[in-house]
């Protein structure tokens, strides 16, 4: 199979946006065969060891009323009376059900006996999920990559079976845009401001 150009690559990665639950069709399902191949495409990323620190919980159907639960329950559990507002707590309620299916995404620490720092595996982890939205922006599919603080809260990490150790890195809401959605537009700092050039010559 001939690889993509760079061009078709460059344009790839441009073209992916961040398409929040509000954007997609909640009525236009995503086929089971279609989110295994991003998913395995996820798995592909780079990470040190092969350790593979990711693993996947997807929410469907009825699932995503569930989740949305879950995650207002998490809001009230770690969030002080003082600071609680109610906005927050029905967007919880509502973006899950919003997206046709959520995905989150966990670091689960199973491999390098120990050898593997944290970050390099959060590192990993985060390359699956870049992986995974442009692997969803090829097919056409919209993507949001949330990470609330109320993926720590206990409840909501003992719900998921998370260890000591692993850690739910974020959830990805993912669906078909809506009908007539304008592909949101975005731009980045000249290079020129972010890369430091070294030249042995220089450096002597």
């Amino acid at each position: 199979m001939p690889l993509p150009t760079l061009a078709d690559l460059s344009a790839l990665i441009r073209h992916r946006r961040s398409i929040k639950p509000t954007d997609l069709d909640p009525s236009r399902s995503v086929a089971q065969e279609l989110l295994c191949q991003i998913l395995e495409d996820a798995t592909w990323a780079p990470n040190h060891g092969l350790t593979e620190p990711w693993k996947f919980h997807v929410f469907q159907g009825n699932a995503r009323s569930l989740l949305a639960q879950k995650l207002q329950n998490a809001y009230r559990e770690i969030t002080p009376p003082s600071e609680f507002r109610e906005d927050k707590y029905i967007k919880m309620g509502e973006n899950p059900r919003l997206a046709p299916v959520v995905i989150a995404a966990i670091l689960e620490r199973h491999g390098g006996g120990g050898k593997i720092p944290e970050i390099e595996e959060i590192e990993a982890v985060a390359s699956a999920l870049q992986n995974l939205q442009l692997s969803a922006t090829a097919a056409g599919l919209g993507g949001y990559w949330s990470s609330p603080p109320v993926l720590d809260a206990p409840t909501f990490r003992a719900w998921l079976g998370l260890r000591d150790a692993d850690r739910c890195l974020g959830l990805i809401y993912l669906g078909w845009p809506r009908p007539g959605l304008a592909w949101p537009r975005s731009q980045r700092r000249p290079l020129v401001e972010k890369v430091v050039w070294h030249h042995a010559e220089l450096d002597s």
